[in-house]
C-alpha cells in the first residue's frame, strides 16, 4: 500500500482501525457444546499526517457479560503467537487486492451471544529504543520511528461493549474500527500517547466507488462519505504508479445500508467537493459516482488559514482535542458537510490544559452536484447568495467529557484566529 504524503499540516479523517471477528478455543461443556465460528480481520482509514501508525497486536479477549472485568472466569481469548506488528496505514485503501483487509485468523466459538470485547496490545518498549512496539512515523520525518505511549490502563486491554451472536455451525464476522488519528494525543515536546477511539462498522463489502484525476493525486486527496455533515467513513484514492488500471479509484466500503451518504473530496489547494444524495441500498450494493473515463476533477482553488489555542478546564493531558471545520448550503437543502478534521496539539508546561491548532481552508466555492445514476453527475460551483459560501466556516473544538464549543469564521478575505475554553 503507498502511503501518501502530506506537507507539514496536520489532517484528520475519520482513520480506522479494524477487527474482524474474535475468536478462541471454549470448553465443550462435557461434549454437548455446539460450535460456531468467529474470524478476526484488521483494516484502517487514512491518517493525519502520518506515514505509519503501528500497533503490536497480542490477543483478542471476549466475554458474554458486559459488566465483568478482565480477571473474572469465563473470558475466551484468541492469541496472537507471537505478537504481530501492524501498520494500521497499509490497510487504508479497500482498492487493494486484499480490500484493506488483514486476517487475524479463525477458531471456533461456543454458540451464543457475547457482548464485550476486549483488544490487548503489547505495551511499551522495555528499553525505549527502537523499533517499538507501538510507534508512530510523522510524514515529515519518514525515517523516523516514535514511541507511542500506552498508558498502563490499556493493559487489561481496549474494552468494547457489542452485543453479537455466534450460531453453531456458521460463522461471524465482526468489524471494528480503530480511528489511529483520533486515537492519538500529540504533545508539543514530540511524544504521542494512544488513547484508543473504536467502533464496530458493518463487515459486509458494500459502498461507494469512484475514480479521482490521477493528476490531483499528489494533493493529497481524501474521500469521505457523511450523513448531516457526521463522517461514516473515510479513505484515500489508489495512488500506486502506473500502469494501473485503479490509479485514482476510490471505494468507501462498509457502509450501512438504506442510507443516502453525501459523498465529500477535499485535497490540498483544491476546491471542496460534494455529491450529495448518494444511496447505498443493500449490504452487498456498490454504487458508482465516477469513471475512470470521466474522474472527479477537484478545481484549483486559494487558501487562507484559522489558527489559535484551545484550553481545557479541569486540566487533563490524556484527552484528544479535535477540530472540525463544517460548511452548510442552505440552497441544496441544507446540506452540511465537513471540510476538514484535525488534532490538536498539547503545550507541555502551560499552566493548564492547551492545546494549539492550525486549519489550511479552500477560500474558493465548493463544487456540488446531486447524485444520479446516469454518469457523468454535473458538478457546479456553488455561488448561490445568500447566504455567501465561499470562505465561510463553522469550526468547531470539541474534547471527550467536555462541552463542544463553535464559532462561525469568514476567511475569504485572509487568515483569522479563535480560541476556544471548552469545560465539561
Amino acid at each position: 500500500m503507498n502511503n501518501p504524503k502530506t506537507n507539514s499540516k496536520l489532517r484528520i479523517w475519520s482513520m480506522g482501525f479494524l477487527l474482524l471477528g474474535v475468536a478462541a478455543g471454549c470448553g465443550d461443556g462435557g461434549g454437548g457444546t455446539q460450535l460456531g465460528t468467529l474470524r478476526v480481520s484488521l483494516t484502517d482509514a487514512p491518517a493525519c499526517g502520518f506515514d505509519a501508525v503501528n500497533v503490536t497486536v497480542e490477543k483478542v479477549r471476549v466475554h458474554q457479560s458486559s459488566s465483568v472485568d478482565e480477571t473474572a472466569a469465563g473470558w475466551v481469548t484468541i492469541a496472537l503467537a507471537p505478537p504481530r506488528k501492524i501498520n494500521l496505514l497499509t490497510l487504508n485503501d479497500p482498492t487493494q487486492p486484499n480490500f484493506a483487509l488483514e486476517s487475524l485468523g479463525e477458531t471456533p466459538l461456543e454458540a451464543g451471544q457475547y457482548t464485550q470485547l476486549r483488544l490487548v496490545l503489547v505495551g511499551d518498549t522495555v528499553n525505549g529504543q527502537p523499533p517499538f512496539n507501538n510507534s508512530v512515523v510523522l510524514s515529515t520525518q519518514p525515517n523516523t520511528e516514535i514511541e507511542l505511549d500506552t498508558p498502563s490502563a490499556l493493559q487489561s486491554g481496549i474494552k468494547l461493549i457489542h452485543q453479537f451472536t455466534v450460531n453453531a455451525g456458521q460463522r461471524t464476522d465482526l468489524l471494528l474500527d480503530f480511528d489511529a488519528c483520533k486515537s492519538i494525543v500529540r504533545t508539543g515536546n514530540g511524544k504521542y500517547k494512544l488513547k484508543p477511539v473504536i467502533k464496530i462498522v458493518p463487515y459486509e463489502l458494500n459502498g461507494i466507488e469512484g475514480f479521482v484525476d490521477p493528476a490531483r493525486l499528489g494533493d493529497y486527496v481524501v474521500v469521505s462519505a457523511q450523513v448531516n455533515g457526521e463522517i461514516v467513513r473515510t479513505t484515500v484514492p489508489n495512488v500506486n504508479p502506473l500502469p494501473n488500471t485503479n490509479r485514482g479509484k476510490f471505494f468507501l466500503a462498509h457502509l450501512p445500508a438504506g442510507v443516502n451518504y453525501d459523498v465529500v473530496l477535499t485535497a490540498d489547494n483544491r476546491a471542496t467537493t460534494v455529491i450529495t444524495g448518494v444511496p447505498v441500498p443493500s449490504s452487498t450494493s456498490t454504487t458508482i459516482v465516477s469513471t475512470q473515463g470521466a474522474p472527479i476533477l477537484l478545481p484549483a482553488s486559494s487558501t487562507h488559514g484559522i489558527s489559535g489555542t484551545v484550553r481545557l478546564t479541569p486540566r487533563t493531558d490524556d484527552e484528544a482535542v479535535e477540530l472540525t471545520v463544517k460548511q452548510t448550503f442552505n440552497n441544496v437543502p441544507d446540506t452540511i458537510v465537513t471540510v476538514q478534521s484535525q488534532p490538536a496539539v498539547l503545550v507541555d508546561g502551560a499552566p493548564l490544559s492547551d492545546f494549539t491548532y492550525t486549519l489550511i481552508l479552500p477560500i474558493g466555492a465548493p463544487w456540488l452536484g446531486p447524485y444520479t445514476a446516469s454518469l457523468p453527475i454535473v458538478l457546479t460551483e456553488h455561488t448561490l447568495q445568500p447566504p455567501v459560501v465561499a470562505g465561510h466556516y463553522t469550526v468547531q473544538a470539541s474534547a471527550s467529557g467536555y462541552a463542544s464549543q463553535s464559532f462561525n469564521k469568514d476567511i475569504s478575505g485572509g487568515n483569522a484566529t479563535q480560541d476556544f475554553s471548552l469545560i465539561p
